[in-house]
């Protein structure tokens, strides 16, 4: 599974398909993709490859997947936006997706922290499998993800595998280097990480994640 920030529908349609073709992506959460991002996506073939669809560009998220995606929406929950959900079974089980955006803790910290809080109540209510993944305008280093972490019950992919400090934002800047890391796997206990990694699709500000997982029994 795969997640990008396209940064308002800039990302590089064509790139992005292409990633979901030579990675095998079974499933992609998309944040900051209006409906022309949505459209673009579309010309570019997504659709073949990634069939099942939840679209909300109203609402910012949406998710794309190669399995058939059931009780699918967005999230009541107190959340700047609302985060598009939908889930799919895999080997028997009801894996539950959500495609995470939270407001920018530099716009409204107070308001960040909330969506934070809102995204702890949403990994519990939903049990071990689960996957929230997305743009979370948060790193380990703040102290609301740490929580999330913790109360939800979830795992970071990359903390999980032992992959250090993968650099997300900001990308594409050419006297600028990617300094945090944002974009992020989450999942709960009922699933583990198997690879996880990073790639640069053009137009956007926010690296790729793409991450394996795996159904515990």
């Amino acid at each position: 599974m795969a997640t990008l920030n396209t940064h308002v529908g800039q990302g590089d349609a064509h790139a992005l398909v292409e990633l979901v073709k030579s990675e095998r992506i079974d499933v992609l959460a998309v944040q900051e993709l209006p409906s022309a991002g949505i459209t673009a996506l579309a010309e570019a073939g997504l659709g073949k490859v990634l069939p099942h669809q939840e679209l909300h560009p109203e609402n910012d998220s949406s998710l794309y997947s190669r399995l058939p995606l059931t009780h699918g929406g967005p999230l009541k929950a107190d959340t700047a936006w609302p985060q598009t959900a939908a889930q799919v079974r895999v080997g028997g089980r009801a894996v539950r997706l959500v495609a995470v955006h939270t407001y920018y803790p530099l716009g409204d910290a107070d308001r960040w922290a909330r969506d934070m809080t809102a995204l702890t109540t949403v990994a519990r209510d939903s049990g071990p499998d689960t996957v929230l993944l997305g743009d979370f305008n948060a790193s380990t280093d703040h102290a609301p993800m740490r929580d999330l972490l913790a109360s939800g019950g979830l795992k970071d992919t990359h903390a999980e595998l032992g992959k250090g400090w993968p650099r997300t934002w900001p990308a594409n800047k050419s006297l600028l280097p990617p300094l945090l890391h944002l974009d992020h796997v989450l999942h709960g206990s009922g699933l583990a990480g198997i690879s996880v990694a990073e790639r640069t699709i053009p137009g956007t500000d926010h690296r790729a994640v793409i991450a394996t997982l795996a159904i515990l029994p």
